[in-house]
């Protein structure tokens, strides 16, 4: 006989309690995926869904799962972040976030400043919070969500330099604002502004640097080197992502801003079966969000909230209507942007599930009023992603920032013939391509480079030279190393420039 067992030991995990937890998971994941059908038919934000189907599994819901356990959400949440980041970044055009890069380097880290400022000075005179408590409350607040940002802008046709700009500083504020914060939480006196501002830049540096040299190597080992299988490539593409993160912590670096950086130099790089890449990512950063939030969801105890919903309301009114803004205007004010998009910008300050992540760092720290800071973030990210999210695509209408009709860019997807130093170019021609009407002799292709195929209608045929090409065909274009970055520029200047483009003012990049 065995040993007798410990009464007070907990039970080990069995294959039985993994079939419970798939059942669960898998069917929050259906919940989900369905939500996000009605969540866009009705204007109402997913992230919302994603917490209430949390709040309804948890202690005062229909599951009655109690949960409260501060340290695994921000392990998880982190984790998520990086996730999210990295399909945002990989998402990311350069040419769009390239202009904008002062003006967002300055709402990140100018601007947090001004909205920290302002938001703490309202929580501590309009709602009586003790200084270190509106501080936090301050810096929590005061990052744009790069999830909400991400998946919102990229549904409204605004101009370029607004969408870049909102990007790259949701990409970017993360790093200052979790330093701001886990700085506050720390016992004893807060540092005096000009070591936290050292602080800020140091990490910001490190995390920068190694994040464009890890995107760097990354992209170009990925370019030089022919996996076996079409599908390692989106999970290398990850893994050289979420290294940068990783090496950029390690070295007490900001780890966010190097995984986001990293990112967006493999989102640019014109790397081997892009489109699968883009959606493995895309598919990882919706579970990411689902779980991040529906964790969020059961950390949260509805009850207790009551108390703190006119303390939120009040602080989350001065941050939309003032700090944000002010910041906007104050960070702007140099790169002359027209007031429209300073309105929409001061707008589209999207908040969602990373403030609420922040927020367990005090409760970890074990800081005094830690929960009530969490309730009160809470409160603000539901009451006002309900009042800027379904109503920005009303204010970019109102402000004439719609960019109207444009082009369609091609889906270009590359796979490198490593052994005769060429690749295979597979390029599919959207509904709205310019490339439709166009013979094969008038793409100007670069010499060294040839459109082999073309798939019409489920038929595949060689085409001559003057074989007109249509909306819905794929092509299959062979084009030597040398030519492959120009042909795949010519492709894509045709595609929204028509047969003339290069001639009449359309440019061949891409």
């Amino acid at each position: 006989m065995g040993a007798p067992r410990d009464p007070g030991r907990k039970p080990p995990l069995t294959v039985h309690h993994l079939n419970q937890l798939l059942l669960v998971c898998s069917l929050v994941l259906l919940v989900a995926v369905a939500a996000v059908r009605i969540s866009s038919r009705s204007g109402l934000p997913s992230l919302l869904v994603y917490l209430g189907i949390g709040v309804l599994m948890g202690s005062d819901g229909i599951a009655h799962i109690h949960f409260d356990n501060a340290e695994m959400t921000q392990v998880i949440g982190y984790a998520a972040l990086v996730v999210i980041l990295s399909e945002g970044g990989l998402g990311t055009k350069w040419k769009e976030i390239k202009p904008a890069l002062p003006s967002a380097s300055a709402l990140a880290t100018v601007g947090v400043a001004v909205s920290v400022g302002v938001t703490a000075a309202s929580a501590h005179y309009l709602v009586g919070l003790e200084w270190r408590q509106a501080l936090i409350i301050g810096a929590v607040v005061s990052s744009t969500d790069a999830a909400a940002v991400f998946s919102v802008l990229r549904k409204i046709p605004l101009p370029s330099r607004v969408t870049g700009t909102l990007e790259a500083e949701s990409g970017f504020n993360d790093a200052p604002v979790v330093i701001l914060v886990v700085a506050f939480s720390q016992a004893g006196p807060i540092e005096h502004w000009y070591v936290l501002l050292g602080e800020i830049l140091l990490e910001l540096a490190i995390g920068a640097a190694i994040g464009l040299a890890v995107g760097w190597l990354g992209a170009w080992g990925l370019r030089h080197v022919a996996l076996p299988a079409s599908g390692l490539y989106p999970i290398a593409v990850m893994a050289i992502a979420v290294t940068a993160y990783a090496a950029g912590a390690l070295a007490h670096g900001s780890g966010f801003l190097g995984v986001y950086l990293a990112s967006v130099v493999l989102g640019n790089a014109k790397l081997p079966h892009w489109p699968a890449t883009r959606g493995f990512a895309e598919g990882l950063g919706w579970i990411a969000q689902i779980g991040m939030f529906v964790l969020l969801g059961l950390l949260v105890t509805p009850h207790e909230l009551g108390d703190d919903i006119w303390p939120a309301v009040v602080i989350g009114l001065a941050l939309t209507v003032v700090a944000r803004p002010l910041s906007v205007v104050t960070c702007l004010l140099p790169f002359r942007v027209p007031w429209a998009e300073q309105a929409l910008m001061s707008w589209a300050g999207l908040r969602g599930a990373v403030p609420v992540i922040v927020a367990t760092i005090p409760m970890v720290n074990g800081v005094d009023g830690s929960r009530r800071i969490f309730n009160i973030v809470f409160v603000l990210v539901v009451v006002y992603t309900l009042v800027q999210g379904p109503t920005l695509p009303w204010l970019a209408r109102r402000l004439g920032l719609g960019r109207g009709d444009e082009a369609t860019d091609l889906g270009i997807e590359s796979a490198p013939l490593e052994r005769l130093r060429g690749h295979l170019l597979s390029v599919s021609i959207p509904p709205g391509s310019k490339m439709h009407g166009v013979e094969v002799n008038e793409l100007r292709l670069p010499a060294g480079a040839a459109v082999t195929l073309v798939v019409r209608d489920g038929t595949s045929f060689v085409p001559m030279p003057s074989t007109m090409l249509r909306r819905g065909d794929e092509l299959l274009v062979v084009a030597t190393d040398p030519v492959r970055d120009a042909t795949e520029r010519r492709l894509r200047a045709v595609g929204k420039g028509g047969k003339l483009a290069g001639w009449l003012g359309t440019g061949n990049g891409g």
